[in-house]
Formats: structure tokens, sequence, C-alpha cells
């Protein structure tokens, strides 16, 4: 029986991205294509095989331990980021101001995932999420500079909506249009009761 399963909904690339250098700036810059690596998307600042650890994870690790990286890529849908722009008041939010690597569109809810489940590209070029990225005050500052007033709003809006944090497990290259296939853990919910 297989661990994974293949969902009956897919999801199609409309926006690419990569952050450069994240010392510089948290936005992304938009890119034609995304050439994936086990060490993540190639040029991109959250990519490697390793990473210090972050605030997700402190209390599991001191803050700056090398761990694995599984936060390479940072994926919202289309449609929660056209929900978070709306709650902010606006009539779109660009997904460079908040560091996306890819938008996609046609899965509901896709905030809420089930880790380990598994987007594959065309090419068979395969993501794995992770977990949810839940909001941070990051994204105010270039989100502000674009839209004075605006940026304290974010973390609030994008509550639920923030998309996922996910890894590359087969390397290849994503481009606009592609279209994912969705594969979703096949084990039971958790009940620790």
């Amino acid at each position: 029986m297989a661990t994974l399963k293949l969902a009956p909904h897919t999801a199609r690339v409309v926006w690419l991205g990569h952050v450069a250098d994240r010392s510089v700036a948290l936005a992304s810059a938009p890119a034609p294509e995304l050439r994936l690596t086990f060490a993540g998307p190639l040029g991109e600042a959250h990519g490697g095989l390793t990473r210090p650890s972050c605030s997700r994870v402190l209390a599991l690790h001191p803050r700056g331990t090398e761990i694995a990286n599984t936060r390479q890529l940072s994926i919202l849908s289309a449609e929660e980021l056209a929900l978070i722009a709306a709650d902010m008041g606006l009539a779109l939010l660009d997904p460079a101001l908040v560091g996306a690597s890819l938008v996609v569109e046609g899965i509901a809810d896709f905030t809420h995932l089930p880790p380990s489940s598994r987007l594959q590209g065309p090419d068979g070029a395969t993501l794995v999420v992770d977990l949810e990225n839940l909001p941070c005050t990051l994204p105010a500052r270039p989100i502000e500079i674009a839209h004075p007033g605006y940026g304290a709003r974010f973390k609030a809006a994008a509550q639920g909506r923030r998309g996922v944090t996910a890894w590359v497990e087969r390397e290849g290259t994503l481009r606009p249009g592609d279209v994912l296939r969705l594969f979703i853990p096949s084990q039971r919910r958790w009940r620790p009761v």
C-alpha cells in the first residue's frame, strides 16, 4: 500500500520568485522559472541542505543551531493571497512583498495541507510540504513601503492563510502554467486520546 495517495486536486503555478539576499530584503524578485536542486531553488537565500534554527523551532533547538533545511521555499495560494489583500483593504498584494517562492491556484484551504504532502511538477520535480508558514511581522516593512499605512495589517490578515514552507525531494524545474499534482499521506488523523 502506498504511503502517499494521489489527491483529486491539482494546483497551477501562477507566480515564481526568489529572495537573493535575506540580509538586504525579505521581498522576493519575480523569476521566469525555478530550477530546484536538493538544496532548494538556485540563487535562493533560504536554500541550502542545512540552515541555522530560528524562532519556528526554538522549543527544540537553541537559535542558530545547524539543522536540516525544511524551509527552502515559501508557497502561497493565489486564492488565500487575495483574501489577505481584501482583509488588509488592498485590491491586491504582490507576492514578492511577502517573500514568496511560489504562488499556486486551484487547491482550497491550501495553508492547511497535511505536512508531508507532495506537490509534483510535470518533469517530476517534487516539493514536500513541511508546515504552515505562520504570519510574522517581517513582510510589514516591504508592504509599508509599497502601500503606506498597510504594512501592520499583514500579520492579522494572513492568519491561517500564509501558505506553507517546503523542501525539494526531487530536482527539476517549475515554470508559470505548470500543473502540480497533489499527493497526501494516507495515514489516519492522529488521535492521542
